[in-house]
């Protein structure tokens, strides 16, 4: 991916759970160096992602204590981070509006 907005949502939530830092940094490096074009290119690399509509993927951190939702634009090569949080507050939200 070319753009990852916003690194900044990352580094605040990985401050506030620092077990989840190294888990986090490691996914960023993974997306920023990918060139996805699809969903099913995420999943050859990560196999346990969840897709969903709208162009949202659900990746599971740190052995899915965390989900980080993240809604991308292949064409652009933009990812756009929309949640990070435990399973407990994902299973709180809406992962297709948020």
């Amino acid at each position: 991916m070319k753009r990852i907005i916003a690194k900044k949502t990352l580094r605040k939530y990985w401050e506030k759970h620092p077990e989840c830092e190294q888990y986090l940094k490691t996914w960023y490096e993974t997306a920023r160096t990918s060139n996805w074009k699809s969903p099913n290119e995420i999943k050859k690399t990560y196999a346990n992602a969840s897709i969903l509509r709208d162009n949202r993927v659900v990746f599971n951190i740190k052995g899915n204590y965390f989900r980080l939702i993240v809604k991308f634009n292949y064409e652009r090569q933009w990812a756009f981070i929309r949640f990070i949080g435990t399973h407990a507050e994902y299973d709180k939200i809406n992962a297709e509006t948020i």
